[in-house]
């Protein structure tokens, strides 16, 4: 009787949303997970407590290892001892206000990171399928719809970092034969989106003005244009990419747009509430350079990875305002949203 080979996968960046979404969605596959976290004094896998398992339980499958992408050797020795079949690289320093103040360590962890990340697997000797999270922030100025023809502009730090990213990555792939693939994704939200981001801050505070607790809500620029989707959707076409025959760089988008006064307004609707009683403008939201406009063209994913996103921008934003809605009413407690894949 022939043993079932389990494939192994590491996943950077595991505490974060996408991390946590695409941890589950392999361990369902019945993938061996393998996490990397940076070490910290305090506990951040919130996103991950509800399926990690005790170390010692028969059937465990997911592996929590500290590792941090400024460490190279930790790195190498990491891709030895694990021997993957596919690495996910979803690991930066992610927020892009953040990445005008923090620039050189933006680009140390965010571009840097993955040409250390790609020389670890060269160094270890082992050939994993690789999967690099790209981002449509790469765009930057460039006018819409954008694919993957699309000339790159950056805007910001971080939108300079993931270009290093996609292109060394690119790089590997046509120089050592790496199965290698970017997944250039546009903006995917949640109700496990970090709070400093848009959408969060703007269902968060939703949920509390409902409540009485919050009376007002400060922002930046109301007229930027994006592209919002479904995170676990979104993961769903990373792991795709690693099923293909062939490399290659794909768009993950909707297709649609939206400003970010049209998700307030989406998101105050749900609840019974007017945004503009609520909402404040506050010059230190805005960007040094912003981009006005991504709305992406994911007609290639559609063809090659079956991939069709679901959840479009108005149901996304009911989907955050009622978690936060759930959360707060819980006084605190975690809220674990369920995976809602049919607008």
């Amino acid at each position: 009787m022939s043993s079932t080979v389990v494939k192994k996968a590491i996943v950077t960046g595991i505490t974060g949303q996408d991390g946590s979404y695409l941890a589950e969605l392999l361990l369902s596959k019945g993938y061996e997970v393998h996490g990397f976290i940076r070490r910290s004094s305090s506990f951040n896998t919130s996103r991950i407590d509800h399926i990690y398992q005790d170390p010692h339980a028969e059937n465990h499958r997911l592996f929590l290892h500290f590792a941090d992408l400024t460490d190279a050797s930790r790195l190498v020795t990491l891709m030895n001892e694990i021997e993957p079949d596919e690495v996910y690289n979803l690991a930066a320093q992610s927020h892009v206000r953040v990445s005008f103040d923090e620039p050189e360590y933006t680009g140390d962890t965010t571009g840097l990171g993955t040409v250390r990340l790609l020389e670890a697997i060269r160094a270890a000797g082992v050939s994993p399928r690789y999967y690099q999270a790209s981002s449509s922030e790469m765009f930057g100025a460039s006018p819409p719809p954008q694919n993957e023809d699309t000339p790159f502009y950056p805007r910001s730090p971080y939108g300079v970092a993931k270009v290093y990213s996609y292109w060394i990555t690119r790089n590997y792939r046509e120089a050592y034969g790496l199965f290698a693939c970017n997944g250039i994704l546009f903006n995917h939200e949640s109700p496990r989106r970090g709070g400093t981001f848009v959408t969060r801050k703007i269902t968060r505070a939703v949920a509390r003005i409902a409540a009485g607790q919050q009376t007002e809500l400060y922002m930046g620029n109301l007229d930027s244009v994006r592209d919002w989707g479904y995170a676990p959707e979104y993961v769903e076409g990373m792991w795709r990419m690693l099923q293909l025959d062939e490399p290659g760089d794909f768009v993950l988008a909707t297709n649609t747009s939206y400003t970010v006064r049209d998700f307030l307004q989406l998101s105050f609707e749900h609840v019974g509430l007017d945004w503009e009683k609520y909402v404040r403008f506050d010059e230190r939201y805005l960007r040094p350079t912003e981009v006005d406009s991504l709305v992406g063209d994911a007609s290639k994913a559609a063809d090659v990875l079956g991939w069709v996103p679901k959840v479009l921008t108005p149901r996304l934003a009911q989907i955050m305002v009622d978690a936060d809605i759930a959360a707060l009413a819980a006084e605190g407690t975690r809220y674990v949203d369920t995976a809602e894949t049919s607008a």
